[in-house]
């Protein structure tokens, strides 16, 4: 099938360095994107679909005036159920050759690969001029998503990351409730999640496996360091312990699914949800950047994330509410059971919780129920709307941003992302978001960008 080919070492290298020599160009260089009009249908071309791409491409499917027409994923065998979902899309292997070969015949990508590749997938759409819309995290390190925000207002496409909408009827009436002032000043917030469901706090397994000819090994390692495939968890292995415990077990050491608990590929428990639950926090308490951040953490190994950790964000007062700190919890770990949650009931595994100076909102309800029901809730001040893919379709064809757009998806991003350097230092992290560094730890810093392999730049 067109493109569906290994591309040997001096072809890669060539193409490689065009990548290297690249730079981001502003979208008046480019020609202003072209907005889909209603009459016409979008075209929508997929880029890791084998994991969470599997699903999300076919929700893009089903937005009216929607059609798939091309699919790449490095793995043939991982991918191959989107394939037969869409038998006329066409395929390919290396999202440089589909880029470069669809050329004007798609108008928007979505990007679902591991957080690893997102940032040098999403840019290189972003120079070609389309519509992206890319699974959360928006990126693996700060860097990159300070490289991606502004590369994505340069091009003035419309974007979109795959957090939960923050757009929902719930979503918008906990801001309407917060901003009338339903549990008075909000100075302290929780947020948890039942994450990691896939292994975390492990060392690197000896060895290496046959690399399978349906998966192209150096193309899913992409801009991190190289390292041996290793298929699967060995027997006695404590990774292989939390595979068998969990829900949907997967012996896979990096991939399939896998990644998300390692470094150099993954964003951790706190990546992986984080997005989620920040971006109805930050919507309703206004936040953009913590001032400080820290965490404690079960033991943190320097290739992975920890089974459990707790990081804490300090904002500053903003918008006429006062200063704010956030609890994050993870692998199991929640906030201390309030007294107003009535007798019987618990904490939910995953949630949010609000803490203000005249009552508690757990996710989006005050606390006890009695309390709720007799609150009177404000008028609808604001929009509801489709949610993520319907969001991203309204913007391609012109309509205003979706919600999660780049640029409010950076700060969600960036948020995690401070967590994770917290959880990897210990202590306590002063960030200046100006700057983007961090003014009390130089070993913190080190973490703020990476460095690619040869071969691979943004």
């Amino acid at each position: 099938m067109k493109g569906r080919r290994q591309v040997n070492r001096r072809g890669f290298m060539k193409i490689a360095g065009g990548v290297a020599a690249a730079s981001i160009v502003p979208g008046t260089v480019l020609g202003r994107p072209r907005h889909v009009p209603p009459s016409e249908t979008i075209q929508v071309a997929g880029i890791g679909i084998g994991g969470v791409g599997h699903g999300q491409i076919q929700s893009i499917s089903k937005q009216p005036g929607t059609k798939i027409v091309a699919l790449c994923d490095v793995d043939d065998v991982y991918a191959n159920r989107t394939y037969k979902n869409f038998p006329e899309a066409r395929q390919y292997r290396d999202y440089r050759e589909m880029l470069a070969a669809e050329g004007n015949k798609i108008d928007g990508v979505y990007c679902g690969t591991p957080d690893h590749t997102h940032a040098v997938i999403s840019l290189a759409a972003l120079r070609k001029g389309k519509h992206v819309c890319c699974a959360k995290p928006l990126t693996r390190t700060i860097h990159e998503e300070r490289i991606l925000t502004r590369a994505a207002r340069e091009a003035s496409v419309a974007t979109q990351v795959t957090a939960s909408s923050n757009t929902t009827d719930a979503a918008c009436r906990l801001c309407e409730m917060i901003w009338d002032g339903a549990i008075g000043d909000v100075r302290e917030a929780h947020v948890w999640s039942n994450r990691p469901l896939w292994p975390q706090g492990m060392l690197r397994p000896p060895g290496q496996d046959r690399i399978p000819k349906t998966l192209d090994w150096d193309l899913w390692i992409g801009p991190a360091p190289m390292r041996p495939f290793v298929s699967q968890w060995r027997d006695g292995d404590l990774a292989l312990r939390q595979v068998k415990a969990s829900k949907r077990p997967r012996p896979a050491v990096y991939h399939p699914w896998n990644f998300r608990g390692w470094w150099d590929f993954g964003t951790g428990a706190l990546g992986d949800m984080g997005c989620h639950h920040f971006n109805h926090v930050f919507k309703a308490l206004k936040l953009r950047y913590p001032v400080s951040i820290s965490a404690t953490a079960s033991k943190v190994f320097d290739e992975t994330a920890p089974l459990a950790s707790i990081v804490t964000y300090n904002f500053p007062s903003r918008e006429g509410m006062p200063p704010l700190r956030l609890h994050w919890y993870d692998g199991g770990l929640k906030p201390p059971r309030p007294a107003e949650l009535e007798s019987g009931r618990e904490l939910p595994t995953s949630g949010n919780m609000y803490v203000g100076d005249k009552g508690i909102i757990l996710d989006s309800r005050i606390i006890p129920e009695s309390k709720m029901r007799s609150y009177k809730l404000p008028p609808k001040t604001l929009k509801r709307r489709t949610g993520t893919w319907g969001e991203w379709v309204e913007a391609i064809r012109g309509g205003e941003p979706a919600s999660c757009n780049f640029d409010w998806a950076g700060i969600l991003t960036e948020a995690v992302l401070l967590g994770n350097i917290a959880i990897r230092t210990g202590g306590k992290l002063d960030w200046d978001a100006e700057s983007m560094r961090f003014t009390n730890n130089d070993e913190a810093n080190e973490y703020v960008k990476a460095l690619y392999r040869s071969g691979w730049t943004l």
